[in-house]
């Protein structure tokens, strides 16, 4: 969708005169000034908000202001009444995030077998700690600097980060890496290492278990919300989304080390693959929630599972090239999907949304249970 795009012309809009035009969140309409894309866009709209309706948790990568005309606007930071300006910039962030992900990998570093299995496990156990750490940490902070709303916020978040840099910096890798310089020479391209059917596997196992995790968890609080359930009920459903998502990391490594990663994979597969059942057989809060702790725990198995099948497919002195590339398919992926998930909801309903998931679940599985039947129990 293209609104007055070209900003080298002027344009006069009166507001008054445009539709409202329904947004993917019931009871939410915008008038529509610019805009750039679809439901996710570089856009300037009026948005109208009726009565205990609400849009749910979103993220807007190159930022967000709000100026808020009539009536009281709230979120879970507080309330914000007519004359109210924020703006929430998280561009940097997202590189931070970026770089936060290669720990998972960084754990592994010397490590062989079931130790690298449950390093990445370990690392994903610091997820669960942010889940309750981080919102507490914004709200507290929020008004810390009077007259600078958020600033506090933004401010607390950054120290916290901060506080890794003196774990980081002592750490060097383990002796036995030195074979990385020695073997450098050796190191595949990565059209070559793109090839491999191994690797191949692996990541296309991240991609689906991460992006279909994305794509529904996307969708389900607009999905609860339209379905006459209250914000509050639709919050803390994704806070046990969060849960089932984190909670497990304290056994899936050994998990993996017991039965294989391609079955642990698998089973979060078929997880993901249940959750969406169990959504297609009701809109009760009752199947809501169901499908997102399940949705949470397939991802679990599936994402952890991935990352241990992709740190097992190359060699040390291939591991930047074959780690980036697969962040990069992987997270692609999951900026697509969550783009994705809105439009498609508003369009044609939360069943279509769930109804994808299974072919997507089995196209996965075919090749992975294939890879784990000729695999032995324990390796």
């Amino acid at each position: 969708m293209r609104i007055n795009e070209d900003l080298t012309k002027p344009v006069i809009a009166h507001a008054a005169k445009l539709d409202w035009v329904p947004s993917p969140a019931a009871g939410v309409d915008r008038r529509m000034l610019y805009r750039v894309g679809g439901e996710v866009a570089r856009a300037t709209s009026i948005v109208r908000y009726a009565p205990a309706s609400a849009f749910p948790r979103h993220v807007h990568s190159g930022g967000e202001e709000i100026l808020v005309l009539q009536g009281t606007f709230q979120d879970e930071h507080g309330d914000y009444p007519a004359g109210s300006y924020f703006r929430m910039g998280t561009l940097i962030a997202g590189f931070y995030s970026a770089y936060v992900q290669s720990y998972r990998f960084a754990a592994t570093d010397g490590l062989t077998g079931a130790g690298r299995d449950r390093a990445i496990s370990r690392v994903m156990v610091g997820g669960l700690i942010a889940a309750i750490i981080g919102p507490q940490l914004v709200i507290w902070t929020r008004n810390a600097l009077p007259g600078h709303a958020f600033a506090g916020s933004f401010l607390s978040q950054a120290m916290l980060a901060l506080l890794a840099v003196p774990i980081l910096l002592p750490l060097r890798r383990p002796a036995g890496s030195a074979a990385v310089h020695a073997t450098a020479i050796s190191a595949r391209p990565l059209a070559q290492i793109l090839t491999s059917p191994r690797y191949l596997l692996a990541v296309a196992t991240g991609v689906v278990s991460y992006g279909l995790m994305t794509f529904v968890m996307t969708a389900a609080p607009m999905a609860m919300v339209g379905h006459g359930h209250s914000v509050d009920s639709a919050a803390l459903g994704i806070q046990w989304h969060v849960l089932a998502m984190f909670g497990p990391s304290f056994i899936t490594g050994r998990l993996m080390a017991r039965f294989g990663k391609e079955r642990v994979a698998a089973v979060g597969l078929l997880l993901i693959g249940g959750s969406a059942l169990i959504a297609l057989s009701g809109v009760d809060i009752a199947h809501f929630w169901g499908s997102l702790i399940l949705l949470g725990l397939g991802w679990n198995c599936g994402f952890i599972g991935a990352t241990a099948m992709v740190a097992e497919c190359h060699s040390p002195s291939e591991r930047g090239k074959a780690q980036g590339a697969n962040d990069f398919m992987v997270f692609g992926t999951v900026a697509c999907a969550s783009f994705f998930a809105g439009s498609l909801l508003h369009s044609s309903g939360w069943s279509t949304v769930n109804w994808l998931v299974l072919p997507a679940v089995a196209f996965m599985l075919v090749p992975l249970v294939w890879r784990a039947a000729s695999l032995p129990r324990n390796r």
